[in-house]
């Protein structure tokens, strides 16, 4: 009796083996797929041309050029905005807010803001930016939209990084006299930068990724001004939303958004990678 019963729990437990092997064959057969349909369709269209040019009806010329650069500009700007604070309210909450209501307040705030669509910061940064404030459709009003989308992010993932710093360096550091700041300064922050670099890696790939709230706030300009302040000023499309306009097009335009994606996914590739070499790095900074 004995026998049979363990023989079923072993028939049991290698079908389920057999149904998640199957899930996760499926899920990377999925996306191998999706990628590889990507490449096929996106990769011939790719050229130095493609990459370096604008577009322009009298030249009859086809290039992502001024999304590239809008792209960029949205990177740094938003990122200059959103690291500073995000770093800045992470240290707060974690080495001086004490335990309360407002501390649990502020942290339900933030995992709010990290689950609230896209297109929602994209109307607050239309009716904010744009219409109250007057900056027009342009890069920095995109800019300053990703700004609060991206600091639950950099929040979250910083604060999850101080929080992973042993106790005892804290208390080593300030056994020895150093003032908190000096602690955070020299200590925590050094120690986890590997998680703070992740946060903002993460952020520069939902930069790259974004296209929802960039139509609202940013536009879909295609045009290089000449000037940094200018083009920040100015309608400017991402790549993602250059990859939106061409999509909505057919023939050739529908191979320029396959092209586009392509880079797309190449971007994300690059972004994924360094983030998991980072982490790698910062465990083994850990163990030594």
């Amino acid at each position: 009796m004995r026998d049979l019963t363990r023989r079923r729990h072993r028939v049991g437990e290698h079908l389920l083996q057999g149904v998640i092997y199957l899930c996760a064959f499926s899920t990377v057969a999925l996306v191998v797929a999706m990628v590889g349909y990507i490449f096929a369709r996106g990769l011939p269209s790719i050229s130095w041309e493609f990459l370096t040019s604008s577009p322009s009806v009298l030249k009859g010329t086809i290039g992502i050029l001024p999304n590239i650069v809008n792209t960029l500009l949205m990177i740094a700007t938003s990122l200059l905005f959103s690291v500073p604070v995000g770093i800045g309210a992470a240290i707060y909450l974690n080495e001086y807010a004490r335990g309360g209501r407002v501390v649990r307040l502020i942290e339900f705030t933030v995992e709010t803001l990290a689950g609230i669509p896209s297109i929602i910061y994209g109307l607050f940064g239309l009716m904010f930016f744009v219409t109250v404030l007057k900056l027009q459709t342009s890069i920095i009003a995109g800019s300053l939209t990703l700004m609060i989308m991206l600091l639950p992010t950099v929040i979250r993932t910083t604060q999850e990084a101080l929080k992973a710093v042993p106790d005892s360096f804290r208390e080593g550091a300030i056994g020895l006299g150093a003032t908190k700041w000096h602690t955070i300064k020299t200590v925590l922050l050094p120690t986890a930068k590997a998680g703070i670099i992740s946060s903002i890696i993460l952020s520069v790939g939902r930069i790259v990724g974004e296209s929802a709230a960039l139509i609202f706030t940013a536009g879909i300009g295609d045009k290089l001004t000449g000037g940094l302040f200018s083009q920040l000023a100015s309608s400017g499309g991402t790549l993602t939303v250059a990859l939106y306009t061409y999509a909505m097009g057919r023939g050739e335009s529908a191979d320029l958004a396959f092209a586009i994606a392509s880079i797309l996914v190449l971007l994300v590739l690059a972004i994924n990678a360094l983030t998991m070499a980072l982490g790698g790095a910062g465990r083994r900074e850990k163990k030594g």
